[in-house]
């Protein structure tokens, strides 16, 4: 991930209603959520949610699919993985046991 793509994720995860949109996402796995749900589970307009999932979409942090009339969303675990890495990179100066720790707290117990 280069420092634009990082910097666009970062904007678009600095706001509490997309990171709140984003971490519901990733809970919802593979099934993603659809808008109107979305926003009922945060308690957000239609119209405030379609803003923040946009800025979300526009930083590479979200996919959609339309289904019918409804468009749903996921996370983009590429992204996300990609941004770690970024945040990761050098880590620890060439002491891998010394980042273990951090590598354990994020791995998904599945």
């Amino acid at each position: 991930m280069d420092i634009n793509k990082a910097l666009a994720a970062f904007f678009a995860l600095s706001q509490q209603t997309r990171l709140d949109v984003f971490r519901l996402l990733v809970k919802a796995g593979s099934d993603g959520l659809n808008a109107g749900e979305i926003a009922s589970l945060l308690d957000v307009k239609q119209n405030t949610m379609s803003a923040n999932l946009t800025v979300l979409l526009n930083a590479g942090m979200v996919r959609n699919e339309r289904h019918g009339r409804t468009i749903r969303y996921f996370a983009d675990f590429d992204a996300m993985r990609a941004l770690l890495s970024f945040l990761m990179e050098d880590c620890c100066g060439g002491r891998p046991e010394l980042c273990q720790p951090v590598i354990d707290e994020i791995a998904c117990a599945c």
